[in-house]
Order: structure tokens, then sequence, then C-alpha cells
């Protein structure tokens, strides 16, 4: 029989991605996500699994910093996976205090399963390397000269800086920390959804993802960061993964977005942020 939704589940999102098959809230207060087969392969950032995985071991259920939504049951069937947990009431978080959160959940410590994603970054580019890479942004106007000059210093010393960002101290990440995935509070904690992503990355990784997705300046990002991690780590080199990871993601979705029917914002969103992708590309000379 093929899995379906109940007729009274209420829609909270449509399928987004090749694994995400939409999300519902239940009447008694449960959200249901369905997650369809895609990625195979268990390391990788999309393996279609992880989500079903993280819930169903409770991993994050009880962290600091960030935690995840208790998790109610995992259901598989031949179509798939539906995850149940329980409903988060979302609240509006400042992104100072999220940036705290990432740096306290930083510090949390595992045994790392087989099946945490590790080298996210690295397998966005390889993806982009088999799509004609960032060739896109050369000729797209909006740009400054600058900013495309930047972009290309990025795309040519991409292997040098994924190997820089091995080498910076590896920690637990959520993996996708937007705001709209961090969005409840628990006691002083944040609670987060959607760890599709979950597992290792390097120092400032979570802290990058919240610079190239909120309006907050990096420096004030960075001294809320190091306030959550009780200033565990060396300054520089947290805004250097930061600084890196955003300049990376953000200049690697406006790329991807102009072979789109609905290319968003990004294209915008990279001129707002091009400070930061000229000192990721000035370190990178």
């Amino acid at each position: 029989m093929q899995w379906k939704p109940e007729a009274d589940w209420v829609a909270l999102t449509a399928g987004t991605g090749v694994s995400n098959g939409g999300v519902w809230l239940t009447p008694d207060g449960m959200v249901v996500k369905r997650l369809l087969p895609g990625v195979g392969r268990v390391d990788h950032y999309a393996y279609w699994r992880r989500q079903a995985e993280v819930a169903g071991s409770g991993v994050v259920e009880g962290t600091v910093g960030l935690r995840g939504p208790r998790c109610v049951k995992v259901e598989s069937d031949p179509g798939g996976v539906a995850v149940w947990s329980a409903a988060v009431e979302g609240v509006e978080i400042a992104p100072a205090e999220l940036a705290a959160a990432v740096g306290r959940f930083g510090l949390n410590q595992f045994e790392r399963a087989e099946w945490f994603a590790r080298g996210i970054l690295r397998d966005r580019l390889a993806g982009d390397e088999r799509d004609a890479g960032w060739a896109r942004l050369v000729f797209e106007d909006r740009l400054p000269a600058g900013l495309r000059r930047d972009c290309g210093v990025l795309w040519e010393r991409r292997d040098g800086l994924m190997d820089e960002l091995d080498r910076l101290p590896q920690q637990v990440v959520h993996g996708d920390a937007h705001p709209v995935n961090l969005i409840g509070r628990e006691g002083d904690d944040v609670v987060a959804v959607d760890w599709e992503q979950f597992g290792v990355g390097p120092l400032g990784f979570d802290l990058g993802y919240l610079v190239a997705s909120t309006e907050a300046a990096i420096d004030g990002l960075v001294a809320a960061y190091q306030s959550g991690s009780q200033e565990r780590w060396p300054n520089n080199a947290v805004r250097r993964g930061a600084v890196l990871t955003a300049a990376i993601t953000v200049v690697a979705r406006a790329a991807w977005s102009l072979s789109q029917d609905d290319p968003g914002d990004h294209v915008e969103r990279l001129c707002r942020l091009d400070q930061v992708v000229a000192e990721a590309a000035r370190q990178a000379l």
C-alpha cells in the first residue's frame, strides 16, 4: 500500500528536494516529515536517510547549544521513511543568540557514526565541477568586476581552500544552520530542525551559514560565537572557517541559481556579502 498523509494533516511544506517528500502537522501536534530514496553514500551531505538516523538515534535531543525536537517514531516502508517528531513552537531569535548557540553546540562530543556527514563543501564543489563550475558568474552583469574576480580566485584555488578547512579543528555541525531551521527555545538552548547535513565539519562552519543567511555583521557574529564556545578556539581560526564557509556557500548558490527558472535572491545576497568574499579571496592568494 502506497504511503500517503492523512486527510486531516496540514501541509507545512511541499517536497523541496530530491529526498524531501513533504512535511505535515497532525491534529495531535506531531510533525511528520517524509523522506524519499536518494543519495545512498552514507557520509555524503545529501544522504537521504540521515534525518531518520538522527531522529531515531536521539543523538541531538540532549545536546547543548542546539538540540533536536523529541522524536516520536521513525517508520520505514518500501517507498521511503516517515519521521514523526514533536512540533516546535517557533520564536524569533536574534542572529547573535544563534551564533552563541552554534558556538556552544560545537563543544558537544560524540562517538561518530558512519552516517555523519563529512566533507560537505568538498561534495558540493565536486557537484559544481560536474556542472560547469562557477563560470556563469563571469558573465553576470549584476556583479561588479571586482566581485567576479574574487569568485574566480576562490574557484581556481578551491582545492587548497578545502585543505585549509581540513586543517582547522573538526567539530560537530548542524550542517544547515540557517535561521529558518533554528526555530525554537528550550531553556538556554535553541531547538533546530532539518538535520539532514548533521555531522563533522571545520571550526566556524555553522557560523559561516549564519554569516551567509543573516544581515548581521560578521564581527558581531564571531564575538557571539566565541562567547558561546567559552573562547575555546583562537579568534582568527573561528573567523577564517566562517569566512571561507560563507564565501564558498554564497558564491556556489549564486552560480547554481543562474541555471534555474526561479533564481531567487542568491545573486543579490552575493553582492551584499562582497566584503566576505573579498576577505576569503585575499587570503587565498
